[in-house]
This record gives C-alpha cells, sequence and structure tokens, in this order.
C-alpha cells in the first residue's frame, strides 16, 4: 500500500490532501510510523524522531496512530487478496507476498486487477511488484510508487540486476554501501565481479547472501498458515542513534504493537519469552532474551541496557523487540528476526 496509515488519515479527512502528513511522532522523542509524498520530498522518513522531522518540515502535520482503523483497512485488502489465492504472506499490515502462478492470466493482469478492487473498495491507492522471486517483486514493488506496478520477468533478470544500485539489495544500508564504495561497487554489476570465496572472505556469511541477491537469486517459497514461532517488530535508523535512552519511546511503540497482536490474532498462544536485538553501527548484531510468560515494560528495557552494553560505545542502527511463543514443536534455535 502507499503511504498505508497516512493515506487512510488523507481519506478519513479530505482537508489533509497535499499537505505534508506524518503519523506518530508526536513527542519530542516520539517516532514517525509513517509519512505521506509531500512529506517525503522534505525528507521526512518513518523510524525518524519526530523533532527531526519538525525540522526538516516545519509545517508537518503529525497525527497520533490509529492501530484499529488501520487494521480494520487491512482485513478489506487482504479479503481482496484472497480472491485471487490462498498463498498470501503478510508482511506488515500494509504489505504481503501473494504466489499468483497458478494463474492462467498474466501476472501483471492480476496485479492490475488487485490494485483497481482496492481502490474500489477503500479508495486507497496500492503499487506492485512482479517477478520470479521474493526479492525481486519486493524491489520491483518500489520501481513505480505511488499507485504503479513494474514486472521483472525471468529473462529480464541478468540485465535487471546488472544495472541495479546495491542499495536496492536487503541489508545493504548506509555503511555497507561506503564499504561497497571504497572497493569499488556501485551496482549489482559492480558486484557479480567478486566470487564467492572473496566475498566470503570480505564479508563472512553475508557476504555468501551478497553473492546470490546481487545475481537476483531468492529461492524462498510465498509461505501461507505458518505456524507463528514469534511476532516482532524492528526499525533501521535514517542516523544511527547514540544513547539507549533514545530508543524508549520506540520501544513503547513497538510493544503496544506486539501486544495488539497479543490480544487479537494469537488471543490463544502464550508467551515464552521477549527479546532485544541491536545491530551496531558495525554491523555486528546482539540479542538480550529474557524468559517471561508476559509483555513487561521494565523487562524489555533491561533488556535493552544489556545488549547496548555489550556494544561498548557503538551506536545503534538498528533496534528491534519480540516474544517467542510457546509451543511444543518450537525449534529452540528459532532466529526471531530473520534475515
Amino acid at each position: 500500500m502507499d503511504c498505508f496509515y497516512a493515506a487512510v488519515e488523507e481519506r478519513e479527512n479530505p482537508d489533509l490532501r497535499g499537505k505534508p502528513v506524518a503519523v506518530g511522532g508526536s513527542s519530542r522523542r516520539g517516532v514517525i510510523c509513517a509519512a505521506n509524498y509531500e512529506a517525503r520530498k522534505y525528507g521526512v522518513r518513518s523510524a525518524m524522531p519526530g523533532f527531526k522531522a519538525v525540522q526538516a518540515c516545519p509545517q508537518l502535520i503529525m497525527l497520533p496512530v490509529r492501530f484499529d482503523l488501520y487494521r480494520a483497512e487491512s482485513a478489506k485488502i487482504r479479503a481482496i487478496f484472497g480472491r485471487f489465492t490462498e498463498l498470501i504472506e503478510p508482511l506488515s499490515l500494509d504489505e504481503a507476498y501473494l504466489d499468483v502462478s497458478h494463474w492462467q492470466s498474466t501476472p501483471s493482469a492480476i496485479a492490475r486487477e488487485i490494485r483497481a478492487q482496492i481502490f474500489e473498495e477503500t479508495r486507497l491507492t496500492a503499487s506492485a511488484g512482479i517477478a520470479p522471486n521474493k526479492m525481486l517483486a519486493k524491489i520491483a514493488s518500489d520501481w513505480n510508487k505511488p499507485n504503479g506496478q513494474f514486472e521483472v520477468k525471468q529473462e529480464q533478470i541478468a540485465d535487471f540486476m546488472c544495472e541495479l544500485p546495491v542499495s536496492k539489495l536487503w541489508g545493504v544500508g548506509k555503511r555497507m554501501q561506503e564499504k561497497l564504495t571504497r572497493l569499488g561497487v556501485k551496482t549489482c554489476g559492480d558486484l557479480q565481479r567478486f566470487d564467492k570465496f572473496e566475498m566470503s572472505r570480505r564479508f563472512g556469511k553475508w557476504g555468501l547472501e551478497l553473492h546470490e541477491l546481487s545475481r537476483g537469486h531468492d529461492e524462498r517459497e510465498v509461505k501461507a498458515h505458518r505456524s507463528r514461532k514469534s511476532i516482532s517488530k524492528e526499525n533501521t535508523f535514517t542516523e544511527d542513534v547514540t544513547h539507549p535512552a533514545d530508543l524508549l519511546p520506540m520501544l513503547q511503540q513497538m510493544q503496544e504493537e506486539i501486544q495488539e497482536l497479543l490480544l487479537g490474532k494469537y488471543r490463544d498462544r502464550k508467551v515464552r519469552s521477549l527479546v532485544v536485538k541491536l545491530k551496531f553501527s558495525d554491523f555486528t548484531r546482539t540479542t538480550a532474551e529474557s524468559a517471561q510468560g508476559q509483555l513487561n515494560a521494565e523487562v524489555f528495557r533491561l533488556l535493552l541496557d544489556e545488549a547496548w552494553s555489550r556494544g561498548h560505545g557503538k551506536s545503534v542502527r538498528l533496534f528491534g523487540i519480540g516474544v517467542r511463543l510457546v509451543d511444543e514443536k518450537d525449534d529452540p534455535q528459532l532466529e526471531m528476526f530473520p534475515d
């Protein structure tokens, strides 16, 4: 969906249209959850502190988050997806993977019809990415935003990846871009000059993943009706965070979102433990975990302090919290925050 939270607010209040709007970030340490395209012209982005958003766009209209409203709209959109396929893998309230390979119609035609039905029934616009695998579909979904779609066909993958900026690959943030630039790498085609051994030597396991991603390879299937092992929320920051106290407002917001899911969709599931994840400025990661049967703000804060101390003064580029759910079939080594 295009700027989902902000788009819903604009639909509810047409006077907001054409004005820079952000959802969330109402306090000085609050964090922006979503921004419309007018606000993005000024550099306002999700996960940006509210005070920085106002500095970038003094006329910004900041609205409180209304999750009940957004969930209701998301349910309508999910129902439309269900008319076309049962293979739906939700990523969030406003994004999902759909496997429509069983249709005889072209994927582009199906995407156009889905987008048309969404607009007809919700007055909200959606953008779509069509591709043979999930990674490429995700990249393509951003290609013709807002209210557009883009397709990468199988025979186009090699040429598409050759010119694609490495910044479009999952996990390649500002710091990784800087490292790759020092190697003369700006596009995936540049990165393809390095074989697996060289990538592994320079970047470890992540280098092997980059080797595959830069060639458009992604073997993951669209998984529907998965037994949920955990619930987690995370954010990557536009600027590294240098003090753990700056993360407390986001921690509260994430905890509330997880609580909403537990009370709604996962009411019959029990919590096994609480987890905090940090990724530091040098891309090293750590998680702190505590066995707890329910969400507890104080435990999350203690876990944050524990994880932060392991960075030995390094700033943080990604922050996440989550809960593991009780299930006899759980793999205790299951990674909550998948790469």
